[in-house]
């Protein structure tokens, strides 16, 4: 096992998590609300892209992560799971940038009013609903899994192994389940951008 790399310090640790974890959410939900009308002279939805790159590689790289561990190359497995954090942060950014410049999109609106008529509804067909049954599954999922990702990346950064194993046994399937239907979301969306 590898030397801890930070002093535990639980109550200390409790209190930064939960505030990022906190700030973090009321952010995005806050800034989901607004549109700015700035020209910033490039497609706007090339974050969305950015950002199905991005969760594309972190499941690359929690997969990756999964292996290491499983191979006992610990050193390996923190790197590994250090960049896919990084990498998220990356993401958050440019998600809050994305829906700050870019604004909701509608699944199904092909000229791109912002309305959805009975036409393009029926246009969209039953895939539609396989979208908001993906949507409805990951936005909750991504809400919530910020604090398992900073408290089971804490518990290892202390060495505390055992605690860190068993809140990885939830917080990767998440993890994971996040950044697949992230990129499959992408996938369905992006046609309808405009």
């Amino acid at each position: 096992m590898l030397q801890p790399s930070i002093g535990k310090n639980d109550s200390k640790a409790k209190i930064i998590i939960w505030i990022v974890s906190v700030v973090v959410f009321a952010a995005v939900a806050f800034l989901a609300k607004f549109k700015l009308n700035v020209n910033v002279g490039f497609n706007v939805h090339l974050f969305a892209t950015f950002n199905a790159v991005i969760n594309a590689v972190v499941a690359f790289l929690l997969i990756a992560g999964l292996i290491t561990v499983k191979q006992k190359n610990y050193l390996l497995h923190k790197k590994i799971m250090l960049t896919a954090i990084i990498l998220s942060v990356f993401f958050l950014v440019s998600y809050i940038c994305h829906h700050l410049l870019a604004g909701d999109t509608k699944f199904g609106d092909l000229n791109h009013n912002g309305i959805l008529s009975e036409e393009e509804k029926l246009a969209a067909g039953s895939i539609r609903t396989i979208y908001y049954i993906l949507l409805i599954t990951h936005i909750p999922l991504a809400a919530i899994i910020l604090p398992f990702i900073l408290f089971t990346a804490y518990r290892s950064l202390i060495g505390e192994y055992e605690k860190h194993k068993k809140l990885a046994r939830i917080t990767w399937p998440v993890w994971f389940y996040v950044a697949v239907t992230g990129v499959v979301v992408y996938l369905m969306i992006s046609p309808y951008y405009s």
